[in-house]
């Protein structure tokens, strides 16, 4: 049996091929491959093909459709015209960040006065409390916006009301049925929701408040100026690049190119890139993860200095400060990942839902573990800092099962949770621990009945080795930018000679090989794949991959999984 489940697109039938093909208004280049590929990401209209393709401003939709954003737009005007204080309360990762920062320097460049709050990730914990709310009161501000968070937190929105506070809601999570009472909750997830996409990142939604402030103002275009904050917090956030977040992250990309920040200028140094050849897996392997470490190490204001700094000094000292701060992070990662699975593996990981934890796992890495869990074996995966009084839980899952939905199912227990669909996070007293679990697990063997619980790959289309080339690489970099709900085209060749393969990288953890077919050869690597035995041909699962030698650009295969060919 395959370690991974390798599931095949359906294939069109030539008859639809020829169909979509023959349409009207087509973009040039148009593929029997990449009429696939788009198939197979959702996209089946040929009118859709060219906008898709393009990414330009056709894929967004006016702010003004988004509930409650026409009484945002007042009550900000009415603190600027009244020189009132605002704050903007944020979050403490990667989107909460660049949304706090849009936010701030946004009404500032309007002339208002405006101060930021962003939560400690152990001391308080995700969205509003009442001390800092109180706290805020006490300097003097009138108005709170949250970005990337409110949503669910209609008690302490009351607590605020009665300290005199006006609120407005920003936010991306999943919405409850009924908003908290605030001036405004924008949140294209909620129920009663007309915006037509709603998959907006936290900083995705603050961008669309400012676009219909200062359309409302005539400041139409100035917002453009932010979108490399957007890009950076969407795909950092992990949010689906598909509809206008395509638009967001495509734009966004060009303009953090060229960005004037010298925060960012100073990170891109640090992680070893190069203005002006950035894309989105360097911001999501290298730029987010680092923008995310100061609030899992120490505090996410240092990530906000650094995207606000204006001397080059500071950004030098600050970057230095988050590269620290995310090697220190790695190293946890590892170590505490280790933990996990020695443990999971010491009492059976044949359970639906996977739950570990201890006193020591740090806060700030127990989201990451779990995603790494949920990956290797492909179920949930909660990973727990236990105390005394209250344990907090970070939970990570996988598309068959809505985690959110679940710990919904179990609110009587939880002192607070909230979150998407496959990324959650929650408090729970620790006197309820082992009936949340129980309560979870019962949820869990409903849900994932007959669910075949190993990894699957998607395969977008069986291609011969032998047609693979530079044009092909041209034509997969058409669906550009990748990220989530839109990952790079994966295929599967079969009857692939191998010529030579050894092992590479530390203690061997992967594979070198030269395949053949026909005439073809192609370098491949094999990450982590180090462990497994090859034979003579192979059938492969790969996507296509570039990688730059001596200044030339060269392609090479980036195997996933393969088998003996039969």
């Amino acid at each position: 049996m395959n370690r991974k489940r390798w599931q095949l697109c359906p294939q069109l039938p030539d008859e639809v091929l020829e169909q979509r093909l023959g349409g009207k208004f087509l973009p040039p280049a148009l593929s029997p491959l990449l009429v696939q590929l788009l198939h197979n990401r959702g996209i089946e209209d040929p009118a859709e093909f060219e906008p898709f393709l393009t990414a330009d401003e056709r894929l967004t939709h006016d702010s003004r459709l988004l509930q409650d954003i026409d009484k945002a737009v007042t009550r900000l005007l009415r603190a600027l015209l009244g020189d009132e204080l605002i704050a903007i309360y944020g979050d403490f990762d990667a989107d909460g960040i660049t949304a706090t920062v849009l936010m701030v320097e946004a009404v500032s460049r309007m002339g208002g006065r405006a101060v930021y709050y962003i939560p400690h990730r152990v001391g308080e914990g995700h969205g509003l409390n009442q001390s800092a709310l109180k706290s805020l009161k006490e300097q003097g501000v009138s108005l709170v916006v949250t970005v990337d968070c409110g949503i669910s937190e209609t008690s302490e929105v009351e607590q605020g009301q009665k300290l005199g506070l006006d609120i407005i809601i920003t936010d991306h999570h999943v919405a409850p049925e009924l908003p908290p009472p605030a001036v405004a909750a924008i949140n294209p997830k909620r129920p009663d929701s007309k915006y037509p996409f709603f998959e907006l990142a936290g900083v995705g939604v603050a961008f669309k408040l400012i676009q219909a402030l200062w359309g409302a103002t005539h400041r139409d275009g100035e917002e453009d100026d932010f979108l490399d904050l957007v890009a950076l917090g969407t795909i950092a956030d992990m949010s689906p690049l598909q509809g206008e977040n395509r638009y967001l992250v495509k734009r966004g990309l060009e303009v953090l190119n060229q960005t004037q920040r010298v925060g960012l200028q100073e990170l891109i140094t640090c992680a070893g890139l190069e203005m002006g050849r950035l894309d989105e897996d360097n911001v999501s392997y290298a730029l987010g993860p680092r923008l995310n470490a100061s609030g899992r190490m120490e505090h996410a204001v240092t990530s906000y200095e650094l995207l606000t700094a204006s001397s080059r000094d500071q950004a030098r000292r600050l970057a230095a400060a988050l590269e620290a701060n995310n090697s220190e992070r790695q190293r946890l990662t590892s170590e505490f990942l280790d933990r996990a699975k020695d443990e999971l593996l010491a009492k059976g990981i044949e359970l639906p839902v996977l739950m570990v934890g201890g006193p020591d796992y740090p806060a700030g890495i127990t989201g990451i573990v779990a995603g790494k869990l949920a990956d290797e074996f492909y179920r949930p995966a909660i990973v727990l800092q236990l105390g005394e009084e209250t344990v907090r839980g970070s939970a990570r899952s996988i598309p068959e099962f809505d985690i959110v939905a679940a710990l919904a199912e179990c609110q009587d227990l939880l002192t607070r949770f909230g979150g998407h669909r496959q990324a959650a996070g929650f408090l729970v007293p620790s006197a309820n621990l082992e009936q949340l679990n129980r309560m979870l697990l019962e949820i869990a063997y409903r849900e994932l009945e007959g669910v075949d619980l190993r990894p699957m790959i998607t395969i977008d289309a069986e291609v011969p080795f032998s047609t693979l080339s530079g044009e092909t690489y041209k034509l997969i970099g058409k669906l550009a930018p990748f990220g989530q709900a839109n990952q790079v085209p994966t295929f599967l060749s079969r009857n692939v000679k191998v010529v030579e393969a050894r092992r590479v990288g530390e203690e061997g953890s992967h594979l070198k090989l030269k395949l053949r077919d026909g005439r073809a050869i192609w370098d491949a690597i094999a990450f982590n794949l180090g462990d497994r035995e090859t034979s003579l041909y192979l059938d492969i699962v790969y996507n296509l991959q570039k990688e730059y030698w001596g200044g030339k650009q060269l392609l090479r295969l980036n195997i996933i999984d393969f088998v003996t060919s039969s």
